[in-house]
């Protein structure tokens, strides 16, 4: 823990932009972290009194602290107060053709379940008397209301992550609220970014504060709750394989015939919303197709099954069926299954559209589905075997066969889309091995597919069927890898109710104390089925929870490894600005993970080439905590060393969900702009520092009735900006009215500065000879006197993933032709 708080940079400055309606200014300003807390708001960055004290109090407040702003803060604050970043609001008709397109994606799985839930349960069961019907009917239509209607469409679906569902999603949300990411790369310029929407527990809420603190002192909890995250996550790889398999059997079993493994992994490469919108109006057709069966059976068989709404034959099930109902329950979570993708696939869709497909559409269509089914079993109990299709009416039972053969085929892309965005999302935070992505939507970035997943998804799906043959026992599999996963949902989002929320006490205990016990139930149902089916999620969980812990574990020792061996800044002044070689012109990106410090590969490459580049800029690609980072709050910038080093420390950042498809000659392009825009607003900060620090103090005294007779509305002489935004040449202008008017033109004369001209101009010959992309081919080994299960996962597990994984120059998009590699060794 003490070795992870040295590594995290830390900083208490924090900046605050503000907007003026008046003139249509975006102002932004740096103050100390001793003037505002975080809790202050960006108008109140003065009190009334202060504000009275006039200009001479601005001066003596920003110069009495010698300490200057670090750059990369500057930089946040200047983009990041200018505008906010608000996805557009959809229109309704927009809204409503999201919601037909998720009958096609996210609910297919749970609209088929009608095909094998009352077989299941009454394969436990038999039916002796109208009680084991109204109870189990009972049981279904309660488990439907309570966990996707009350638990997922109106709680968990409104803790995304800026329109970002599944584990990871709320992971990500939990460690930007406490620092609990296991990789110590956070810094407080992450915080300006305009999507992080951070908004920390006020310390009126102890509980909040206490949580958080918790949360981040103790590492065993960290621990803990990265191994939640990652076992939710492999659940939900184990439904994506699951799925297509249980849902494809139980649809051609009404041909009682031999069985075949069937498989639609190869469509998703066309999109997910090619096939939310090529699958919907079969999937529409489908629940059609229930809703009007179910009406037919209840009014011709019996239309009294409607009295199982009361709960307590729920209690006359269990009382008459003792121990074989609990085992029932086992057969009666199938009714939900594909509830996860109703969050997990938020990404590809909104929350609006979820929400109006299942309550309007979904929901209404499987309960008089399972009515009509308990209303055929009251006159044929004998039938429950085959209910779905002997409940079908004779003259429609060959389309309601076509209908609900492509129904199932379908339903495996719930599952198998939400399978692709928590990959994803766990790649982008550290915790799986890189893997190529490819971007099914110009308009979504949400929408995506991942070959090699893919692949394996289908291959895992055919091993399954050729394996188990029987609906049952996949039925027991497929209900523990579906309970597990909202189990997890659960924890995390009461979790988020807690510490972000901060909602009250006895709600926020509510909801894991009502859903945590009725899935605990189920889950115990399940878990006694382990040895007929059930242990296959489990050896899936178990391998995939495996494969994202070793590759986390080995990047965060591979991390504080480079920290641990940068290089000091006082061997490089040694050096000189010639760096011991000889200085060629051109740019040289060297790409590595530490967000700040001089890494060792530079020494390597200092050793092995002849000369170096005039200018090095260090890049990092990093990803923080949030879905999407905006594209002009893409890069951060630091000077490294003296300004004759010429050397320079770019950030990247990017969100989990963000799509990085600029090519290199894009990206080149918008960090030699960012560079520019850093050095005149560094020299402009320079400038205007050492002008305020030579005025005499004493000099000034105008009083705030003075500086009211000017036309400068709302005394905005006391916000002058110290570095202006480049977005608008009349905010520009307006500006430096504003800022003439308060301050010498002396200190305001930053675009003369010689060593200004004379930078950027050695930046410009430098980009005109080209740019050369420094990479270090790493080795991670575990030190000699590590423990031997150390030296197995590091040496064998992790350096196999390494080395099969997607390579770092295809990962970073750079081009092949101009790479410079050296090898590296990091002891960890």
């Amino acid at each position: 823990m003490e070795e992870e708080d040295r590594i995290e940079e830390s900083s208490r400055v924090r900046l605050r932009g503000r907007t003026f309606s008046g003139g249509g200014v975006n102002e932004s300003r740096w103050v100390d972290g001793s003037e505002v807390d975080s809790e202050s708001p960006p108008l109140s960055l003065f009190d009334d009194n202060e504000a009275k004290e006039g200009y001479g109090s601005l001066r003596r407040r920003l110069v009495k602290k010698p300490k200057r702003v670090d750059s990369f803060d500057v930089e946040a604050m200047e983009i990041a107060g200018a505008h906010g970043h608000h996805p557009k609001d959809i229109s309704t008709w927009g809204t409503l053709a999201l919601a037909f397109q998720t009958l096609g994606v996210v609910y297919g799985d749970m609209g088929t379940s009608p095909l094998y839930v009352f077989s299941d349960v009454f394969s436990k069961v038999k039916i002796e008397s109208e009680v084991d019907i109204l109870g189990a009917l009972s049981l279904v239509m309660y488990t439907i209301a309570l966990l996707p209607l009350v638990k997922y469409v109106f709680v968990v679906l409104k803790a995304n992550d800026n329109g970002e569902g599944g584990t990871f999603a709320l992971y990500s949300l939990i460690c930007r609220y406490a620092k609990v990411n296991m990789l110590p790369n956070r810094q407080p310029a992450d915080e300006q970014i305009s999507s992080f929407r951070l908004k920390l527990p006020t310390p009126e809420l102890e509980r909040a504060l206490s949580i958080k603190e918790t949360l981040e002192r103790r590492s065993s909890l960290k621990t803990l709750l990265l191994l939640l995250v990652l076992m939710g996550t492999s659940m939900v790889i184990g439904d994506g394989i699951l799925t297509p398999a249980i849902s494809v059997m139980s649809a051609v079993s009404g041909l009682q015939g031999a069985v075949k493994g069937f498989d639609t992994s190869g469509i998703q490469q066309f999109g997910t919303s090619k096939v939310g919108f090529s699958f919907a109006p079969a999937l529409a057709l489908w629940f059609f197709s229930l809703g009007s069966i179910g009406i037919y059976n209840l009014v011709k068989y019996d239309i009294t099954v409607i009295k199982a709404v009361n709960p307590a034959y729920i209690y006359f099930f269990f009382k008459k069926n003792s121990k074989d109902a609990w085992s029932a329950l086992g057969g009666c979570v199938l009714c939900i299954t594909g509830a996860e993708a109703m969050f997990a696939d938020l990404g590809h869709f909104s929350v609006p559209a979820i929400q109006i497909a299942f309550t309007f559409v979904v929901f209404p269509c499987l309960l008089l589905a399972y009515m009509g089914q308990a209303a055929f079993l009251m006159k044929y109990p004998e039938s429950s075997d085959r209910i779905f299709y002997d409940s079908v009416p004779e003259s429609l039972f060959w389309p309601v066969f076509v209908i609900a053969t492509v129904a199932a085929m379908i339903a495996s892309q719930a599952m198998i889309s939400a399978t692709f965005s928590c990959v994803k999302q766990s790649m982008a935070l550290g915790c799986f091995p890189r893997m190529k992505i490819i971007h099914t939507s110009r308009k979504l970035m949400g929408q995506i597919y991942i070959p090699v997943i893919n692949w394996f998804l289908m291959i895992m799906c055919v091993v399954v069927v050729s394996i188990f043959r029987s609906t049952t026992d996949i039925a027991n599999a497929y209900g523990i890898a579906e309970v597990g996963v909202m189990l997890v949902t659960t924890t995390l989002v009461t979790l988020v109710m807690l510490l972000i929320w901060q909602t009250n006490l006895f709600m926020a205990l509510c909801f894991p104390l009502v859903f945590g016990s009725i899935e605990l139930i189920y889950f115990s149902a399940v878990l006694s089925k382990v040895l007929e089916g059930g242990w296959l999620p489990l050896v899936f969980a178990s391998f995939f929870l495996s494969v994202m812990y070793i590759w986390n574990y080995g990047s965060v020792l591979k991390y504080q490894s480079e920290v641990r061996e940068k290089i000091s800044m006082d061997f490089m002044l040694e050096l000189g600005s010639t760096l011991g070689t000889v200085r060629t012109p051109g740019i040289g990106l060297l790409y590595n993970e530490l967000v700040h410090g001089i890494p060792s590969i530079f020494g390597q490459f200092l050793l092995s080439l002849p000369a170096i580049h005039s200018t090095i800029v260090f890049v990092c690609i990093k990803y923080v905590p949030i879905p999407v980072v905006p594209q002009e709050e893409r890069f951060l910038f630091r000077r490294v060393c003296p300004k004759d080093y010429h050397m320079f420390r770019c950030i990247a950042r990017y969100g989990y969900k963000d799509i990085r498809k600029e090519d290199h000659h894009a990206f080149e392009q918008l960090l030699v702009q960012s560079l520019e825009n850093f050095l005149r607003k560094e020299a402009q900060e320079l400038a205007l520092e050492s002008g305020l620090q030579e005025m005499d103090l004493d000099s000034v005294s105008v009083s705030s009735r003075d500086y009211s007779t000017r036309d400068v509305p709302d005394n905005e002489e006391l916000k002058v900006p110290l570095m202006l935004g480049a977005r608008s040449e009349e905010a520009e202008t307006s500006n430096s009215e504003a800022a003439s008017a308060a301050l010498p033109s002396s200190i305001m004369s930053s675009e003369i500065d010689p060593s200004l001209e004379y930078e950027l101009s050695a930046l410009q010959e430098a980009i005109d000879s080209g740019f050369t992309y420094f990479l270090a081919h790493g080795d991670v080994r575990a030190k000699k006197n590590s423990f031997f299960l150390k030296k197995l996962v590091i040496n064998y597990l992790y350096a196999f993933l390494r080395r099969n994984c997607r390579a770092g120059a295809a990962n970073m998009s750079v081009p092949h032709m101009n790479i410079l590699q050296v090898g590296m060794t990091y002891m960890v």
